[in-house]
């Protein structure tokens, strides 16, 4: 990868305001992309992008939004092409984990699932096509682990996540002959703020050097958005000994 190999590129990154979300903003501005950061925690999101402005000398801009929202997502569109004239690049970052057990789930913890893993990936896609289609750009899913295995505990998620895949997988057919990159990002358990099933965070249940770090996913999404003229399908990101005692 070359030094500033985004420059000129201009990024949007769901779930931007924590964890993959936050550092794939960082490690998007050191390759000096403009970003536009979307989440629904405005103040950390301000926080982000003075950051990001100070570190990288990079313009940046913040647009609350909840993925879960329709009229939101296209605002955050909207906004981007407003300030920028359009965008090379969506991450779709955002996703959440409710309840394990299927059983016992409320139907609360399966709709916000759904709305968020589901529809907010649709609703971004759906409106980022036509400009990422006039750039030439790509479109990046941050999948999981959880959904290329079948999964005894948090079934549901890992449906959502499998729909990710097959999502972004079907968006490349249809999408590959106008030169839009469409890569999948599978990572593991990573050290982040993300709930596993037992309400404790990720960040809480591994120390450092047990699992993935967000720096790590970020570094793999900014190795697929820097591709030029070829699009990465998938990278998985699993630590060392994910393998040896099963799933």
């Amino acid at each position: 990868m070359t030094a500033n190999a985004l420059e000129r590129k201009t990024a949007i990154v769901t779930g931007a305001s924590t964890g993959i979300g936050a550092a794939t903003c960082r490690a998007l501005a050191a390759e000096g992309a403009t970003v536009v950061l979307a989440a629904r925690s405005e103040d950390k999101l301000e926080a982000l992008a003075e950051s990001l402005e100070e570190t990288h000398d990079v313009k940046t801009l913040v647009v609350p939004t909840d993925v879960r929202n329709e009229d939101d997502v296209d605002a955050l569109i909207e906004d981007t092409v407003g300030a920028f004239g359009g965008f090379d690049v969506l991450v779709n970052n955002a996703g959440l984990s409710r309840g394990s057990d299927v059983e016992s789930m409320a139907t609360d913890d399966y709709e916000t699932i759904q709305e968020t893993n589901v529809d907010g990936v649709f609703y971004a896609t759906r409106a980022a096509i036509p400009h990422v289609r006039e750039r030439g750009g790509h479109l990046i899913f941050v999948g999981s682990f959880a959904g290329q295995y079948p999964r005894s505990f948090n079934p549901v998620y890992a449906a959502s996540k499998w729909w990710v895949r097959g999502f972004a997988k079907s968006v490349a057919a249809q999408v590959g002959d106008d030169d839009v990159g469409v890569s999948i990002i599978n990572p593991a358990e990573v050290r982040s703020e993300f709930e596993a099933t037992d309400g404790k965070t990720f960040e809480e249940h591994f120390a450092e050097g047990e699992a993935s770090e967000p720096e790590e996913v970020a570094e793999a999404i900014v190795f697929a958005a820097t591709r030029e003229g070829s699009s990465v399908s998938e990278i998985d990101i699993n630590r060392r000994d994910k393998f040896a005692d099963g799933f």
